[in-house]
């Protein structure tokens, strides 16, 4: 029976721990430190014990665990839910969990609770500022600790990551230290450049970081400019120097050529420039106090040719070869030619000309000439002497006077010099260097500078006489290399009488002061005349110039036409340069033609013309002669209307001669006039003039006279003066009729000046042939000046009656 029990017992227990399990077991976990962590636990069907151990040490039953006072069991056990709950994870609960249920002998599978330790802050040897020196090698160090698991460091430059870093680990118990090295080699663009360690590890992701910041010392670096990059010699250049360094610049140094400049101690160096400045650079040296550095530039200097080689002269032997050197300097790059003085042809264009086999026509000086385009010239001579026998340069033909001291000169140029000049002539033979042979002949030597370093024989003759003339003479020279010889022949000359010499120069000296004399006289007049001339002002000025003679030339006042009144006023302000001069001529004389100087001195264009039959009459100029009546009785008419007889006005009585045609004009010759100035029309005082025009007179029929006597032509047309161009055309001496005046006072033919009834204050009526005045024969001028841009429609007008 009691084994009975025991079955039964046995199957209950069997069959009911078949149906209790785990529907849920703890897993493996991780936790970073100081957070909180539960351990899954949940069983099945049971309503027993259930308790969790660490590393194999029960924790306690129920849900508090006061040995545990972070630990806490979460039950649900209508569920049956155990779980283990840990706060504040520390680096103690890294273990191994179990959840057991006790009374159902049951035991769940061991979980890992792994706690994450963050590594500490990571540190950079040196930080926060490494002081380095450029090119030098070095290792940043970044050390962190206390990670688990441990922490890998990862390098940054300025941001950007940084490969070739190495570390180590340092295990403690559970934690871990690390430690980086990032080798550099710091050059002189690292400074103030950031490094920056960063650490990480699963605890911290985004990992913690360290920076450090280099500075490195450096000498300075530097760059050296020019302003302006190209200039002239002798044109002002500035040199600047730009330099960084750590730490800063402290000082500048510079230097041309290697010698250091005195004063030059700023960045910027103005100077100015010359051709040494093309080969011997400008160097700027920039210091601190880690070192120095030193920059140089050469200058683009363009200069004339400079020679660079001085050079010699040269001396070779005849049919020997040779070379003359010549070296020049210049920029832009020169062009260089070799020619033989007195010669233009070039014979190289180099540093060096070469001459084969020279002869001693080869031996001169040779000029070695640079050119540097747009900015000089520059030449040099080189001599070369050939040795080689003498050469005898003397004239092969000499001259003397008989009776006279006579001399022959042999000129003897060699290199060396000669050893032995020797003379002969006739029988004599003279060998020696100076002396006197039969008291006629001496010999001398000499080297005139001159010459040029050559050496003179002259073989002095005293009393040529006929036989000196007819024998040769032979002058021959030795030196090393051989002979030279040259015969000369003596011939005989006249002397010029030393008067004929003084005669001729003095004639010459007489002759050359008298054409001087001549053109000063010419250049006076010139200029004399040049004074005559007086410019008008802007106005045209039309001017006529009206010339009359009489027999009689009475100077008498009351005899004085209106017109030489206004001549008189008009010419009283150049009364000291004016000449007026008059050539009485008898009526016998035959009238010519000729032209007057123009008193404008070419201003105006002068026309000057006389009334001749054979000629066409200008419509601007008209001869009033004397008028001889068409018949007998003009003479009494005129003295029946009131003027004077024929006789008193210097008519001449009708010609009785054949075939004469009646009631002609007799032409005066017409005066001459010398203009020393000519007299602005506005400087004469206008007469008192009456508001009303003078009345026109009877006239003639222009029936009574020849067609081909009297110009029907209109003498001027007075639109151009200023009135009505509907008035008509008068001839000359008749005013035409006008409601005002003109400027000054006008009278028609017959109404003259003088006293007497008519409407002008002259005597009263006149005839025709005397309207002129008292003079009977006019030659008019007409001066008209050049087309004015003004264009103005007003011209004046003056009349000169003389």
């Amino acid at each position: 029976m009691y084994a009975g029990t025991l079955l039964v017992v046995f199957i209950s227990v069997y069959f009911s721990a078949r149906c209790i399990h785990f529907s849920q077991e703890p897993s493996d976990q991780s936790v970073v430190l100081g957070e909180r962590v539960v351990l899954s636990c949940v069983v099945f069907n049971y309503s027993g014990i259930v308790q969790w151990t660490k590393d194999g040490l029960a924790l306690g039953v129920g849900e508090g665990l006061r040995a545990w006072p972070r630990y806490r069991v979460q039950r649900a056990l209508d569920v049956g839910q155990y779980n283990l709950e840990i706060s504040n994870a520390e680096l103690s609960d890294d273990s191994l969990y179990e959840c057991q249920a006790t009374e159902a002998a049951l035991r769940s599978r061991r979980a890992k609770l792994n706690v994450l330790i963050p590594p500490e802050d990571p540190v950079v040897d040196g930080s926060p500022e490494i002081l380095l020196m450029a090119g030098n090698p070095y290792n940043l160090t970044c050390v962190t600790r206390g990670a688990k698991p441990a922490a890998h460091i990862q390098w940054t430059k300025d941001g950007v990551a940084v490969e070739g870093a190495y570390q180590e680990v340092l295990p403690d118990r559970k934690r871990v230290t690390t430690r980086s090295y990032l080798p550099i080699s710091s050059v002189d663009t690292d400074s103030s450049r950031n490094f920056t360690c960063v650490a990480r590890n699963p605890a911290v992701p985004t990992g913690k970081r360290a920076t450090v910041t280099l500075n490195v010392h450096h000498p300075p670096t530097g760059t050296l400019s020019i302003e302006p990059r190209s200039v002239l010699e002798g044109e002002r250049v500035t040199f600047t120097c730009q330099a960084t360094g750590n730490p800063p610049i402290i000082g500048f140094r510079w230097a041309k050529g290697g010698v250091l400049l005195e004063g030059a101690r700023e960045s910027v160096f103005v100077t100015t420039a010359d051709h040494s400045f093309f080969t011997e650079p400008v160097s700027c040296q920039v210091f601190n106090v880690v070192g120095s550095t030193n920059v140089s530039i050469l200058v683009d200097v363009h200069f004339g040719p400079i020679l660079v080689v001085e050079p010699r002269p040269v001396t070779v032997d005849v049919d020997s070869d040779v070379t003359l050197n010549c070296k020049w300097s210049g920029n832009p790059p020169l062009t260089l030619t070799w020619t033989k003085k007195g010669s233009s042809m070039v014979l190289s264009n180099n540093n060096q000309l070469y001459l084969k086999s020279v002869s001693q026509a080869d031996a001169g000086q040779y000029v070695c000439k640079a050119i540097v385009p747009r900015i000089g010239v520059g030449e040099t001579e080189v001599t070369l002497t050939v040795n080689g026998p003498p050469i005898i340069s003397s004239d092969p033909v000499q001259y003397s006077v008989r009776g006279e001291r006579g001399e022959i000169k042999c000129y003897i140029a060699s290199t060396p010099p000669p050893d032995k000049i020797v003379w002969a002539w006739k029988e004599n033979v003279w060998e020696k260097e100076k002396g006197t042979l039969m008291e006629r002949y001496t010999v001398e030597q000499s080297k005139p500078p001159s010459q040029g370093g050559a050496v003179v024989s002259t073989l002095t003759i005293n009393n040529v006489m006929e036989s000196d003339f007819h024998s040769p003479y032979n002058c021959t020279a030795w030196n090393a290399f051989g002979p030279g010889t040259m015969i000369i022949t003596l011939e005989e000359t006249d002397i010029v009488p030393v008067g004929i010499i003084a005669g001729g120069t003095v004639g010459s000296f007489i002759l050359l002061l008298l054409v001087l004399l001549a053109l000063a006289f010419f250049l006076y007049r010139q200029r004399k005349g040049s004074r005559r001339g007086v410019t008008l002002g802007k106005p045209d000025i039309k001017v006529e110039t009206v010339n009359k003679e009489t027999h009689g030339l009475e100077e008498e006042a009351a005899d004085v036409s209106t017109a030489t009144r206004m001549v008189k006023a008009m010419y009283s302000p150049f009364k000291d340069d004016m000449d007026l001069k008059q050539d009485i001529r008898s009526e016998s004389d035959t009238r010519e033609e000729y032209e007057l100087k123009d008193p404008t001195n070419g201003y105006y264009n002068v026309r000057a013309t006389s009334h001749d039959e054979a000629r066409p009459q200008s419509r601007a100029v008209h001869y009033q002669g004397e008028f001889r009546a068409p018949n007998p009785n003009a003479g009494a008419a005129g003295a029946a209307s009131g003027g004077p007889p024929a006789g008193a006005s210097g008519a001449v009585p009708p010609s009785g001669v054949p075939g004469s045609r009646a009631g002609c004009y007799d032409p005066r010759p017409p005066s001459r006039m010398s203009h020393a100035t000519y007299a602005q029309f506005n400087t004469f005082a206008r007469a008192a003039q009456s508001q009303q025009a003078p009345p026109v007179p009877a006239l003639q029929s222009p029936g009574d006279y020849p067609g081909d006597l009297l110009d029907s032509t209109p003498q001027l047309a007075y639109d151009p003066y200023g009135y009505p161009s509907q008035y008509p055309s008068y001839r000359t001496g008749f005013a035409p009729t006008m409601e005002e005046g003109p400027a000054y006072e006008m009278y028609p033919t017959g109404q003259g000046p003088g006293p007497g009834p008519g409407q002008g204050p002259g005597p009263g009526q006149q005839s025709p042939e005397t309207g002129l005045g008292q003079y009977g024969t006019s030659t008019r001028f007409s001066y008209s000046s050049p087309p004015s841009d003004y264009s103005q429609r007003h011209t004046q007008r003056m009349q000169t009656h003389v």
